[in-house]
């Protein structure tokens, strides 16, 4: 294991932004920000300068469509995991792992 780990929440924030395709300047409006400071903080945050609490996560995951936990999400298939289980009812996630459990070689 090497002794830098990568914060995946920068690239996960860009990734989802980028998906919905608005800029920085937008989601940091969108999320209350000032208009003249919007864009420096979203690039922060994409840039990993600094990191957002956990209310502003909450937001900018709101806004974006997106579980809080894909920001932290290290594989790509987690993430787009994640975010087709949040999509499902709860009824149907629980049938999924009934399944996933049911076929788990020992």
């Amino acid at each position: 294991m090497s002794d830098k780990q990568i914060n995946p929440l920068p690239l996960r924030l860009k990734q989802a932004r980028k998906a919905m395709g608005i800029s920085q300047k937008q989601l940091g409006i969108q999320l209350g920000m000032e208009p003249g400071t919007a864009s420096a903080r979203m690039n922060h945050y994409e840039k990993g300068k600094h990191t957002p609490d956990y209310t502003t996560l909450k937001a900018m995951a709101d806004e974006l469509g997106v579980p809080v936990a894909y920001f932290f999400c290290e594989s790509e298939s987690t993430a787009k995991l994640l975010c087709l289980l949040e999509k499902m009812t709860e009824e149907d996630k629980i049938k999924l792992l009934n399944n996933v459990k049911k076929n788990q070689v020992p």
